[in-house]
């Protein structure tokens, strides 16, 4: 799973990526340390099953702290957007080809106000943030358009004479971005395109690209800079985008530094911190920290773990699933306990998670054991939140 950080310049977004990436523990084994340097290594917490069942894990490919498994995902820091990117503005062709396998997308916006459409400085309060929002959606779907359009007269006109479904032709230009086509079908039931594509126009089909993005890429606001924000502008940018999160980016990456320098102790995600006994604070620092810790008083903390984990469990509806080799010790073939933790999209069936584990499991499953009730399920058995599974498969 692969989400996308996005904005225009200037809001922070760099800030919260280095944040969010800027792990608390090394994650030991796993293979996206570093890729690039525009990716990074992000986590979401959810209960591990160990404490359920009385054993003690040895993750693999994640890591469990008290009882909480962190599950790492991927995160994606494209290049800042301006307004025309689709039509090659500034970075925009970067940005936008950056985004063609983003599961979902968290948009920085600078809700204090205190930048404009195109990122320069102004004074707080003195920009809309609502139209970080509606530009950004603008950019991507005329952008999707463009692709649907690319050389497109030719295909409608042979579509139009073999009589093909406006989701076949829409899935076959779009098959580079990660839509499927059961997202393209779901969107054309809101917004249906005539039957003969020749007559598929701009105006229907941005309107289209709209529903698309909605579904193959969700986007949450991170309103970010919200401890110098107007408190009116929170109202603005939630009333036009379904999901929202208060974030202070600059806050998480300072808290992190600190605890890392053995100053103070803070665990992602909480809504408070500890300053540590013996930690030689200065004035200027405990000033810092004080009121670094009333606005996480006020916000209920610096949101930038909450984004990541409602894009990822809200948003695209992920659970975690833990397959095993033995349902009777939760070991795999090394007898490692509890050792992979998988995310998966609610509804996944158990030869889904088979074809996850490795293609052959997949192509030669025969049944699967469901490791807490020891019950034998079969391959369309509907996956549950915390479930441990062992594959059956031919050799």
């Amino acid at each position: 799973m692969q989400i996308g950080i996005v904005g225009k310049p200037n809001v922070g977004k760099s800030t919260f990526f280095g944040a969010a990436t800027m792990a608390p523990v090394e994650i030991a084994n796993y293979p996206f340390t570093t890729i690039e340097p525009n990716k990074g290594v992000a986590y979401v917490r959810t209960p591990c099953p160990c404490r359920e069942l009385g054993v003690q894990c040895t993750p693999h490919n994640s890591l469990c702290v008290n009882g909480t498994r962190m599950v790492p995902v991927e995160l994606l820091d494209v290049a800042g957007l301006v307004p025309d990117a689709w039509q090659g503005k500034g970075l925009g062709n970067k940005f936008l080809d950056d985004l063609r396998q983003a599961d979902a997308l968290i948009n920085v916006v600078d809700v204090s106000g205190s930048t404009d459409i195109e990122g320069v400085s102004v004074g707080v309060g003195t920009h809309d943030p609502t139209e970080d929002i509606t530009f950004l959606r603008t950019e991507i779907e005329c952008w999707m358009r463009e692709i649907i359009k690319n050389g497109f007269s030719k295909i409608a006109r042979q579509a139009r004479m073999q009589g093909s479904k406006p989701e076949a032709i829409l899935a076959e230009r779009l098959q580079g971005l990660k839509v499927s086509e059961a997202q393209i079908k779901d969107a054309l039931r809101e917004v249906p395109l005539p039957d003969d594509p020749t007559h598929w126009d701009d105006e229907t089909l941005l309107k289209l690209c709209g529903a698309i993005r909605e579904r193959s890429k969700p986007m949450i606001a991170a309103m970010n800079k919200s401890d110098i924000a107007p408190a009116e502008n929170f109202d603005r940018v939630a009333a036009i985008n379904k999901h929202c999160v208060s974030t202070m980016a600059e806050t998480e990456l300072a808290l992190k530094k600190a605890a890392a320098g053995g100053l103070i102790e803070y665990t992602p995600g909480d809504d408070h911190f500890t300053i540590k006994d013996g930690s030689k604070v200065s004035d200027g620092q405990k000033k810092a920290l004080d009121y670094m810790a009333e606005n996480m008083r006020k916000f209920g903390g610096t949101g930038v773990q909450k984004c990541i984990e409602d894009a990822a469990f809200d948003m695209l509806d992920l659970i975690c699933v833990y397959p095993v080799e033995d349902e009777t010790k939760y070991t795999d073939h090394f007898g490692r306990v509890l050792p992979d933790a998988f995310l998966v999209p609610r509804g996944s069936t158990a030869k889904d998670l088979a074809y996850r584990v490795h293609t052959d499991l997949g192509d030669k499953f025969i049944r699967a054991v469901n490791a807490k009730t020891k019950r034998t399920v079969g391959a369309d058995y509907e996956l549950q939140d915390g479930d441990v599974i062992r594959i059956v498969a031919n050799k």
